[in-house]
């Protein structure tokens, strides 16, 4: 598996059919809990004919991942371009993906699926192919914000604080202090945004 495999495929109608009804089922139930049959079903086509588009279910998995990531990495990609010192685009970022994760149900849990993954072929292939580029964009971000802070380490906390709040939100509603307006996503991107300018200008200030 490699680039060739995720960006060099065919784009034929039917495969990418096959991509948007498979993708729920592995939001749904994981890697491990969709089989090549259960795709066949609800694409309506024989395993045979399947396995024509696709040589085994890691390659469909994987395509069917890169398929959903695609177009929302293009939406995010550009918040983070464009105009506007630093804070400007990660307001921009950091709200946009907060919207994402809040209205994108499937995409949510697609993504909660994939970190719990731990076949390191297939994180590998993902994070080489797929993920790579958005996070390189967000590395470089974090660059801006502070040169003086682990780029790699600010990058995964300015995700992390964004999509662990989406993660956690079925158990979080029952947690003390929680109040339903939390959950609307510009209050969340606010939030973030705050607490790392105020961390960040806490650690300039400490080596200042």
């Amino acid at each position: 598996m490699g680039n060739q495999m995720i960006k060099g495929t065919p784009k034929r109608k039917t495969r990418e059919e096959i991509l948007e009804l498979s993708a729920p089922l592995f939001a749904q139930h994981g890697y491990y809990g969709v089989s090549m049959r259960d795709v066949a079903a609800v694409v309506g086509l024989t395993q045979a004919a399947l396995y024509y588009h696709f040589s085994d279910k890691d390659q469909l998995y994987l395509d069917a991942v890169a398929y959903q990531f695609r177009e929302r990495e293009l939406t995010l990609k550009d918040l983070l371009a464009g105009n506007g010192v630093p804070w400007e685009r990660l307001e921009r970022f950091v709200a946009g993906l907060a919207r994402m994760m809040a209205t994108d149900k499937d995409f949510l849990r697609l993504i909660q699926w994939v970190l719990l993954d731990t076949d390191e072929t297939r994180q590998n292939t993902l994070a080489k192919y797929v993920f790579r580029d958005l996070f390189v964009a967000v590395h470089d971000l974090a660059s801006e914000l502070d040169p003086h802070q682990d780029a790699h380490l600010l990058a995964m906390s300015i995700l992390g604080l964004v999509i662990f709040h989406f993660q956690t939100g079925a158990t979080r509603k029952f947690m003390p202090g929680h109040r339903p307006h939390q959950h609307r996503p510009e209050v969340l991107a606010r939030h973030v945004c705050e607490l790392l300018k105020r961390s960040l200008a806490a650690v300039d200030g400490e080596a200042g």
